[in-house]
């Protein structure tokens, strides 16, 4: 019988030997290879994490002890061995989700799986643990990537303050994020892990006390836990212990037995410990190891035996994005191009290789890059920040304050925007649209096929007095959704076929399509509609107003929250022009939307053609019955208009 199987919670770890442990570690990296393989995910980063996660939970009492995870897509063995493990429908709706959830378990704390946010949460949940006098610990997970966000540093300096606070940092450093992690930290732990001279000595040491009877264990530990002088003699000291924190390590993260005895020492402390391990991401598992992009950081349906795809895909927006950048780049000296910990995700790997001199990975760090960005604007060159939609809501203050206050020529590109479904409520590019509406002269794009993405990029970095966003969606890029006319700067999408049409149907970015079916089902109501893509959502253009007074009612469709989103915008606008029309907006509801695929999701919120049809000619029902009532009054009381 399988020793995983036997796993129903992380005490059963406690009866298992050294060598069954080692047997789990591979059942469970054969079990991670055939579950994700068939529902994608994110791979990599959890077969690099097996040991540690099996000595984390054989030392520490989850949930007793909180052990928090940074970010949470390396949390799949922390499901596996707290009684999760049906991954038949992992990122599925109705199945386990890709990062911790608290509706799932109780071994379960954040759920953000933004980065650099654990030690912040580590830290307040030590500080309520002293205050309330509770005996349990907080472990906090963090890669070595994440240390490179400022929001850890922040937190470390808070952390290093209380010297009687228990609290274990445990550092998971694979010198990767997605990529290769970059900068001075990524060089700081690069020295750590190069010299071993420390460590080596100690293996020598423990070999000959563990065959000394009586004091040789307590000696040894006497001299692992030896504070800076002996380590200095032998090593250079590292800069967390500058900090004021207890460092130990570099220890092998593949190694159970001496994870355990770190961790077990760093819980004894009673005070900020960080325990430095070194693991490999995507051990065990060949085509992982030999991708050098990513190692499998995330990955689709693939054959496991080969780790090939199973299906080819289509192009996606990001890479119409990624190559239009290489053109760019070509005809324009002073484009560069910024990533935080990103260069594939985002589509700059081939700009990066093209210029390699004009390329910025600033870590997990987009406050940074966006205020780095304001000064290579000011210094005169046009940098593009592509980052996922939903990292820029982190990067918020420096965007209005840093970078449109100076008025500095800045391009946003924002990835993975709207509904991204089987990443969760953190992934969903679901707030830049409302967000960066009170952001005074920025204009924003939202482009409906690869055409408009190439176009309105070009559009964007020709603007060197203002920040411009461009947005885009996840994954494959439909067909080009023609303009058959436009009015001002905006396309028009379709013509009603009557001077007198029912409904202006605006469309925002990707839902073209799905707004030329609404229009389609309405024209068999006998709803006449015209259909636009105003192209730049922000600032409202200008023909807007008197294009919607040629209307009866005005329909908004977005892939954003309805809450100051481009409805909002479309609607303040119309009432600054004094044009008094019905408008009704679909969006996305201000609420956090559970991880499913885009399909789904957008099913569960009524954001579909046949649901918003539905809606929009029910409005135009109520229009109708009212002007019926009415028509005779009118005609009393008010001469007929031409």
């Amino acid at each position: 019988m399988p020793l995983l199987t036997r796993i129903r919670g992380p005490r059963d770890l406690d009866r298992l030997s050294l060598e069954e442990l080692d047997q789990l570690a591979g059942e469970i990296r054969t079990f991670l290879v055939d579950a994700v393989s068939k529902t994608g995910g994110h791979l990599g980063p959890n077969l690099g994490v097996v040991e540690l996660t099996i000595a984390l939970h054989r030392v520490f009492e989850s949930p007793k002890d909180k052990v928090l995870w940074d970010t949470g897509h390396q949390s799949y063995v922390h499901k596996l061995l707290t009684g999760r493990q049906d991954f038949s429908r992992l990122k599925m709706k109705g199945g386990l989700s890709g990062y911790p959830a608290q509706a799932e378990s109780e071994h379960d704390v954040i759920e953000n799986s933004h980065a650099s946010t654990v030690l912040g949460w580590a830290d307040g949940i030590a500080k309520a643990n002293q205050l309330k006098k509770r005996d349990s610990h907080v472990v906090a997970v963090i890669g070595d990537g994440a240390l490179t966000g400022g929001m850890a540093w922040e937190a470390l300096n808070n952390i290093a303050e209380a010297k009687d606070r228990p609290l274990v940092i445990v550092v998971n450093d694979n010198e990767r994020s997605y990529a290769p992690t970059i900068g001075g930290l990524a060089n700081h732990l690069a020295t750590l892990r190069t010299t071993d001279g420390y460590e080596r000595f100690l293996a020598r040491t423990k070999d000959i006390l563990d065959r000394t009877p009586v004091v040789g264990k307590p000696l040894y530990e006497t001299l692992h836990g030896a504070k800076k002088g002996l380590k200095d003699f032998i090593a250079p000291q590292g800069m967390f212990e500058d900090l004021g924190l207890k460092y130990v390590g570099p220890i092998d993260g593949h190694d159970i037995e001496a994870l355990e005895s770190a961790l077990a020492r760093a819980k004894r402390f009673g005070g900020p410990v960080i325990v430095h391990c070194l693991t490999e991401k995507g051990r065990g598992y060949q085509p992982a190891l030999q991708d050098e992009a990513d190692r499998f950081h995330g990955i689709g349906p693939i054959h496991p035996d080969t780790g090939l795809p199973i299906k080819a895909s289509g192009a996606d927006w990001t890479s119409v994005f990624g190559d239009e950048m290489v053109e760019l780049g070509k005809e324009r000296e002073d484009i560069v191009a910024i990533t935080a910990a990103m260069l594939q995700p985002v589509g700059l790997k081939k700009f990066a290789d093209t210029f390699p001199d004009r390329i910025y990975d600033v870590g997990i760090a987009e406050q940074h890059g966006a205020v780095s960005a304001a000064g290579l604007a000011h210094a005169g060159v046009h940098p593009v920040f592509a980052v996922y939609a939903t990292f820029l809501n982190r990067a918020f203050d420096q965007v209005l304050m840093d970078v449109a206050l100076h008025k500095c020529g800045v391009t946003f590109v924002l990835d993975r925007a709207g509904v991204t479904g089987t990443d969760g409520a953190s992934h969903n590019g679901m707030w830049d649209m409302s967000i960066l509406q009170v952001v005074p002269g920025l204009r924003l794009a939202a482009p409906r096929d690869a055409d408009q993405v190439r176009a309105q990029l070009r559009e964007a970095v020709a603007v060197e007095d203002a920040p411009t966003v461009v947005r885009f969606s996840k994954g494959a890029v439909g067909p080009a959704v023609p303009a058959v006319g436009r009015v001002g700067g905006m396309d028009v999408l379709r013509e009603p076929g009557t001077d007198r049409p029912d409904v202006l149907l605006v469309s925002v970015g990707a839902l073209a399509p799905m707004c030329l079916e609404i229009a389609g089902l309405l024209d068999k109501q006998g709803i006449s509609t015209t259909v636009v893509d105003p192209r730049w959502v922000k600032p409202v253009d200008e023909a807007m107003a008197p294009l919607a007074e040629r209307h009866r009612v005005v329909v908004t469709v977005e892939d954003n929250s309805r809450v100051g989103g481009v409805g909002s915008a479309v609607a303040q606008a119309l009432r600054d022009a004094g044009v008094d029309l019905p408008l009704r907006d679909f969006g996305i509801p201000p609420r956090f939307l559970d991880h499913a695929s885009r399909a789904e999701v957008m099913a569960e919120i009524g954001l579909t053609a046949p649901d918003i049809a539905r809606q929009v000619t029910g409005l135009v029902a109520k229009l109708d019955g009212r002007f019926d009532r009415t028509a005779d009054e009118v005609d009393a009381v008010e001469p007929a208009r031409d």
